[in-house]
């Protein structure tokens, strides 16, 4: 009788150094983390998020855009904001996949703005650049993706033009540079695939697209060809003669499930969107998302979260930001 209570202790104690285990390994970010520090946080960031997108869609698609640059260069600690200094003369906004092309720091700011007049000093600029993406998603899509964003992340004081040239993968890139990218930050090959749908809204600099998909022989559907050489001139070049143009011209301004319909159709501008059919496994994602009714709405709902938990700093690591665009 004693052996097996012993051993049944021994079993009791197993099992909670295993909870203990699993609970260390969770997230320490929180669903509802402002709910008694600043109760109005999140509320402020999509009130100031409906009326810019209402202004303009691109501004959902900017911010959606950010998180991605944000998170897979020094984690989700909001370092694309910070913006050049006497001792910090580049940081990651001046870095080639970020300068000219992303946007959204005005609306940020806004946001902080009316964080700091309502709960100074509690909320995270990286929490607002998460915040914002969310918000982004359920706006452009009707309210097709909504979803909880867990927060508590805290703010970087580093950031270098050197880094997002190591992490954010070029348009040009091909389906093993593509998964690899994503794969270093935690992330699989259906992540890749879910999270590429972000491309049915935003705009697109010619320069990103012109010299190897429209310059050379390519995959590209011809008819979007012949139109995207009436908009974009073939010596298009970052800084210099380069306009945008619409990523989805089916439906460019609804986060939808448009955008495996066009890489199936050919009607993508990227290199890095054809190279989604390259591959059996990737080829079949991408027609289950064009398929499947709800689909591609539930794994980007998932993705996005799981994206926004990337290496972030919590607790007393890094700061929360005055200002945005300053180490405090």
């Amino acid at each position: 009788m004693a052996a097996g209570a012993q051993k049944l202790q021994v079993l009791v104690v197993s099992a909670l150094l295993l909870l203990l285990a699993v609970e260390c390994q969770a997230s320490p970010l929180q669903i509802g983390f402002y709910h008694d520090r600043c109760p109005q946080a999140e509320a402020v960031v999509k009130g100031v998020m409906m009326d810019a997108i209402s202004q303009n869609p691109g501004n959902g698609a900017a911010l959606i855009r950010m998180l991605f640059h944000d998170c897979f260069v020094e984690g989700c600690d909001a370092s694309v904001l910070l913006d050049p200094t006497p001792f910090s003369p580049t940081p990651e906004k001046l870095s080639a996949p970020n300068n000219p092309s992303l946007r959204g720091f005005e609306l940020i700011d806004a946001i902080k703005d009316a964080l700091e007049a309502a709960c100074p000093g509690m909320v995270s600029c990286a929490d607002i650049i998460a915040f914002s993406a969310r918000d982004a998603s359920c706006i452009l899509s009707g309210g097709k993706v909504d979803f909880e964003v867990p927060s508590g992340r805290r703010d970087g004081t580093f950031s270098n033009a050197s880094e997002p040239v190591k992490f954010l993968v070029p348009p040009t890139s091909n389906l093993s540079d593509l998964v690899d990218s994503f794969v270093v930050k935690g992330l699989d090959v259906e992540d890749l695939v879910i999270l590429s749908g972000a491309h049915t809204i935003g705009r697109s600099h010619c320069s990103a697209f012109v010299p190897d998909r429209l310059n050379v022989t390519s995959d590209i559907d011809g008819g979007l060809a012949a139109f995207l050489r009436g908009q974009c001139p073939a010596d298009a070049a970052p800084g210099g003669n380069d306009p945008t143009v619409m990523q989805d011209v089916v439906t460019p301004n609804d986060l939808d499930k448009q955008y495996y319909n066009n890489v199936l159709s050919r009607t993508v501008l990227f290199t890095s969107d054809a190279a989604l059919l390259t591959s059996e496994e990737t080829a079949r994602m991408v027609m289950d998302n064009a398929n499947i009714p709800g689909w591609w709405e539930d794994r980007f709902e998932k993705a996005m979260v799981k994206m926004a938990g990337i290496e972030v700093k919590t607790g007393d690591q890094g700061q929360i930001r005055k200002n945005c665009r300053a180490i405090n």
